[in-house]
């Protein structure tokens, strides 16, 4: 068997003292695993980006290096289909920012997705995610403005676009379609994820439909960092009891 690289070596001595430690607790600077194990910085260096690879750690701007644990995150047609609601359910703290929110015409897929003529007036509003204060998500959600006309002042007094839904129309929000993958961010998502280009981030593309009149509502396409969260999907039947 081929001997094993010194860095993989300190990342497995490192992973193995980390693993009981809550994910506020920062980690060894290269300087200080390089004085620790006698190596150099570089080696160092590449024994903090295996752990980062493995999502054992995460590097924060401006901060420094920290315990990481990725959150479970939970698709199933019998779950509300809330981001906050979600995270919340798995133990974490959910925050969203607006970054945009625009009146344009629905066409191609979004147009089919929501079930609307092409070219009909669509709301797409663009918000970053966090959990736990660091940043977890770029999202680009559309809803039909005649589904929700007082979309943009909604969504800056109540974060959850399910809750607005839900008090502002009536609307019992379930999803009805998802497509899960692993793809390289464009230009502005890898910004709004403080991501490289070519690493792969988590895309959720989904439809959600009301209820009772199964009137499609809303459709989001949204990356994730994949440091932040792992995805699981449960193909499920929500009538069914387990």
């Amino acid at each position: 068997m081929p001997r094993r690289s010194r860095y993989t070596e300190i990342a497995e001595v490192l992973a193995a003292e980390i693993a009981d430690q809550p994910t506020d607790v920062g980690v060894a600077s290269e300087h200080e695993i390089a004085a620790r194990f006698g190596v150099s910085r570089a080696a160092a260096r590449s024994a903090l980006q295996e752990l980062e690879g493995r999502y054992l750690v995460r590097r924060v701007r401006g901060a420094g290096t920290f315990v990481n644990r990725p959150l479970d995150y939970v698709l199933s047609q019998s779950r509300v289909p809330s981001m906050h609601q979600t995270i919340r359910g798995a133990g974490g703290v959910p925050r969203t920012v607006v970054r945009d929110v625009t009146t344009v015409p629905a066409t191609g897929a979004i147009a089919e997705r929501l079930e609307r003529e092409e070219g009909s007036a669509a709301h797409l509003l663009i918000r970053q995610s966090y959990i736990d204060g660091l940043l977890s998500g770029w999202s680009q959600e559309w809803i039909p403005v005649d589904m929700l006309p007082e979309l943009d002042a909604a969504v800056h007094a109540v974060e959850s676009l399910d809750s607005i839904l839900r008090q502002m129309r009536g609307v019992t929000p379930v999803r009805s379609w998802c497509r899960v993958s692993s793809a390289l961010p464009d230009r502005r998502v890898a910004a709004g994820l403080e991501t490289e280009r070519n690493r792969p981030v988590w895309l959720v593309e989904s439809l959600s439909r009301d209820a009772a009149s199964g009137r499609a509502v809303m459709c989001s396409s949204a990356w994730s960092r994949p440091d932040s969260i792992r995805i699981i999907v449960e193909l499920d039947d929500p009538a069914a009891t387990p």
